[in-house]
C-alpha cells in the first residue's frame, strides 16, 4: 500500500499529513483556515486519494506559515509514499473548468521539483484567505515532493472559482500521475531513476 505519515513541529506550526494513494478520495481535513480546507478535500476527492490534515498554527500573525508548513508536510508524503516510483505513469495532465473559470495543470513525478505558477486570481480576499498564499503552498509542496508542477489557470472571474478550478484540475492530474501501469517495469525513464 502506497501510504505515509509525516509530522512537523516548529515554533510556528504543528502539522500532522497521512495519505494513502490508492484509497477512495475520502478527505478529513482540519487545517484551521477554512479556505484550506475546503480546497484540500477537493484535492482528496478528485484525486482519489485518502488525505487526513490536522494542523495548527500562527494565524493570529497571518496564515503564511501554516498554509506553507501544510504544502511541506503534504510534498512530503507523498514522496514518501511514491517509494521508488516504480510502474507509475509518471506524467499527469488536466483541463478543468468551474463554471466560468478553466485551469490546466501538467505535472512529472520526475523527482525535480520545479514550479511554473501562472494565475492571476488578484489579490481579494476569499472569505478571510488571501490567495497569494496559494502560490506558496504548490512551491512548498512542489519543493518537498520532488514533483515538476505546471498550473496555468487560463481565465476566471470568481475568485472562489478559479482557486477551485485549480485545485481540481490539480488533482485530476495527480491521480493520473500517480496511476500504476502494469506494463511498465520499473520506472518509466530512460535513466532508469526518478530521483535528481
Amino acid at each position: 500500500m502506497r501510504k505515509a505519515n509525516i509530522q512537523r513541529k516548529t515554533t510556528e506550526t504543528e502539522v500532522s499529513v497521512a495519505v494513502n494513494l490508492d484509497g477512495k478520495g475520502e478527505g478529513n481535513i482540519a487545517t484551521s483556515i477554512p479556505f484550506m480546507d475546503h480546497m484540500l478535500n477537493l484535492f482528496a476527492r478528485h484525486a482519489l486519494m485518502d488525505l487526513t490534515i490536522r494542523s495548527q498554527g500562527d494565524t493570529a500573525v497571518d496564515d503564511h506559515h501554516l498554509v506553507e508548513d501544510v504544502g511541506i508536510c503534504l510534498g512530503q508524503a507523498v514522496r514518501k509514499a511514491l517509494g521508488d516510483r516504480k510502474g507509475i505513469s509518471r506524467y499527469g495532465a488536466s483541463t478543468v473548468p468551474m463554471d466560468e473559470s478553466l485551469c490546466s495543470v501538467t505535472m512529472d513525478l520526475s523527482g525535480r521539483p520545479y514550479l511554473v505558477y501562472r494565475a492571476e486570481i488578484g489579490t481579494r480576499r476569499i472569505g478571510e484567505f488571501d490567495p497569494a498564499l496559494l502560490r506558496d503552498f504548490f512551491k512548498s509542496f512542489s519543493d518537498h515532493s520532488g514533483i515538476t508542477l505546471h498550473i496555468n489557470l487560463i481565465y476566471g472571474k470568481n475568485e472562489h472559482h478559479m482557486a477551485e478550478a485549480i485545485f481540481k484540475a490539480f488533482a485530476r492530474a495527480f491521480r493520473e500521475a500517480v496511476a500504476r501501469d502494469e506494463r511498465i517495469e520499473g520506472v518509466l525513464s530512460t535513466k532508469g531513476s526518478l530521483e535528481s
